[in-house]
Formats: structure tokens, C-alpha cells, sequence
């Protein structure tokens, strides 16, 4: 009982630490956003997008390097995406100034090219299964570095991408402060950030010895929770603003940040690793259907209206449930 209470301190401490940098983060890539004069597009869709995106990048690399479980790596990534595609739109709505608006650049560049993120790495995870297999492990296969690079060179399209819009309609903003202080104070949100994802995931890998429940339902729900409070962060403050574009963008660009390079990430960096494809399957149509369902509701008339946002909220009840069933055995979709 007593180990239980230690970690479970531990892991409100990492979530306060991760926080306290995400605030960091936050205000340092907010300003360095404006002195540069991006777009309100390329500001949250890349700038805010790739910070509050740090501590899923640093999970995956964490679990995957030092506590070799890349399992728990991608599950904490696709359960970051399910909660950031219905959690946070349906919160930023609700805590805006009336209806989250959209315009048709987040709808038909920044979704579009999400899904196509999607897709793109439920292929790699394909052709790990099917150009390496591993032996007597039913459906499972090594992701290696060549793999891990697909996606990664769908992001650098990504970020052309935004390069273009950046040079094409660059904005005239000023911001009273010294880029290399910006720069220092990002630099250091970073660090700050690391040491709290990994008291966290420290605390869930003693969960699971404790408890005995898989790395992944930890990775789906606690870990997924936490390292998305930047991104809440971020899109919420946003929405207050009145700023439903940049709110949005920043999402969907966490989460294409998130398939695309802190995925692989763990990969890249140690080498190879194991993919359960049975497990992995039923994660990625989770995903799949959360992104319909988000697209649906924002492609109707451009906005998010309140009870559109409850109706994402409840989505994602039933997705937490459902992995309630498989922890308790009463589906096994997770083979």
C-alpha cells in the first residue's frame, strides 16, 4: 500500500512539473511565434503544435530507450491523439466566448492531411508485419529505421507545407522581448518537461507491476491524459482568445506531430522494435473513427457548437469504457 502512495505521488508531482513547463513552453514558442510574424495558421498547426507535443515525444523515446517498452510508447501517442481529436476541441468550445470557428484551411489542409497521417502509419506498422515478421509472435513485426522514416518524411511534405504558407502570407507582429531569452526559456520548458514524463512513466510502469494491467491501458488513459495538458493548454487559452483557428490547428499539428515524428522517434533512436499488429489494429481504428467523427462535426458549417462539443466528449466516454471491458476481459479486441 505504502509503494502504491509513493508512486501515485510521484505521478501527481511529473503531472505538476509537466504542466509548470507546458505554461513555460507555452508563452516562450507564443512570443517567438509573433516576433517572427508566422501566421496564425503556421503558429499553431507547427510552433505550438511541436511544443505542446514534447512530452509525447519524450515518452515514446523514453519508454522505448530506457525502459524498453515501445508498446507503451505508441499507446500513450494513440491514446494522446483520441483524447487530443475529441477532448480538447469539445473543451476548448466549451471554454471559448460562444462557438469555435473554423475557416476552411483547417478543415480541408490541416484535417485532410492528418488523415493521410493516419493511413500513412497504419502502413508502416503494415509493412513491419509483412517485410519482418517475427517468429513464433502471431501478428508482429520489427519496426525498424528505414520504416520509422516514412512518416517522418510525410512530416518534412508537412512542414514545406507550412513553409509555403509562411512565406506566401507573412503577418506583421512585434513582441517587446529578446528572441535569445525566448529561445533560453523554450530551451529550458524542454528539460523541464523531460524530468516530468519521466517520473510519470516510472510511476505507470509500477502501476502496471502492482496492478497487474497492461502498459498499453496505461498508455492509452494516464499517460495519453497527462502529456496532452500542454496541448489542452494551448488550444483552450486559444479558444478564450477568440482564436478558434489557431486552436484547432494546433490538434490536428500535434497530432500529425505525434504519428509522424514522435512515433518513429523511438524508433530512430534505438534501433528496432516489436510491434504487436493485433494490438495495434484495434488502437488505430479507435483512432480512425474519433477523426471521423471530429471531421464531421467541424466540416458542419465551420464551427463547434456546444452540443457538438458534448457529443465529442462522450466519444471519448466510450472509448475509455471500452478499455475498461478489455482491462476487466469482457472484450478482447487487444489480442
Amino acid at each position: 500500500m505504502l509503494r502504491v502512495a509513493w508512486y501515485f505521488l510521484v505521478a501527481v508531482v511529473a503531472t505538476g512539473v509537466i504542466w509548470k513547463g507546458s505554461v513555460l513552453l507555452e508563452e516562450s514558442a507564443e512570443k517567438l511565434a509573433a516576433y517572427y510574424g508566422l501566421p496564425a495558421i503556421v503558429q499553431g498547426a507547427v510552433v505550438a503544435a511541436v511544443g505542446s507535443s514534447f512530452p509525447e515525444l519524450s515518452s515514446t523515446v523514453l519508454a522505448s530507450l530506457v525502459h524498453d517498452d515501445f508498446e507503451l510508447g505508441v499507446a500513450a501517442i494513440i491514446g494522446s491523439a483520441v483524447f487530443n481529436i475529441l477532448v480538447i476541441p469539445a473543451a476548448s468550445a466549451l471554454a471559448g466566448t460562444g462557438v469555435l470557428q473554423s475557416d476552411r484551411d483547417v478543415v480541408f489542409k490541416e484535417a485532410q492531411f492528418y488523415m493521410v497521417s493516419v493511413a500513412t502509419l497504419l502502413v508502416t506498422f503494415s509493412f513491419a508485419v509483412i517485410y519482418y515478421p517475427l517468429p513464433d509472435a502471431g501478428l508482429s513485426g520489427s519496426l525498424t529505421r528505414p520504416l520509422a522514416l516514412i512518416p517522418v518524411a510525410l512530416y518534412g511534405l508537412y512542414v514545406f507545407l507550412q513553409y509555403l504558407d509562411t512565406r506566401d502570407m507573412r503577418e506583421k507582429r512585434t513582441v517587446d522581448a529578446s528572441p535569445l531569452r525566448l529561445w533560453g526559456v523554450l530551451g529550458a520548458s524542454l528539460v523541464v518537461i523531460v524530468a516530468g514524463v519521466e517520473g510519470l512513466v516510472q510511476a505507470v510502469l509500477a502501476f502496471e507491476e502492482i496492478f497487474g494491467i497492461p502498459s498499453f491501458f496505461w498508455g492509452l488513459t494516464v499517460l495519453a491524459v497527462v502529456t496532452s495538458l500542454p496541448d489542452t493548454f494551448v488550444s483552450v487559452k486559444s479558444a478564450q482568445k477568440g482564436e478558434g483557428v489557431t486552436s484547432l490547428a494546433n490538434v490536428l499539428g500535434s497530432n500529425v506531430f505525434d504519428l509522424l515524428v514522435a512515433l518513429p522517434a523511438g524508433v530512430l533512436v534505438a534501433g528496432t522494435m516489436p510491434v504487436n499488429f493485433a494490438v495495434v489494429v484495434p488502437m488505430m481504428g479507435a483512432l480512425t473513427a474519433a477523426t471521423v467523427l471530429f471531421f464531421a462535426v467541424v466540416r458542419t458549417d465551420l464551427e463547434l457548437t456546444d452540443p457538438e462539443a458534448y457529443g465529442l466528449l462522450v466519444a471519448y466516454a466510450v472509448f475509455v469504457g471500452w478499455l475498461l471491458l478489455e482491462t476487466l476481459g469482457v472484450t478482447s479486441l487487444l489480442a
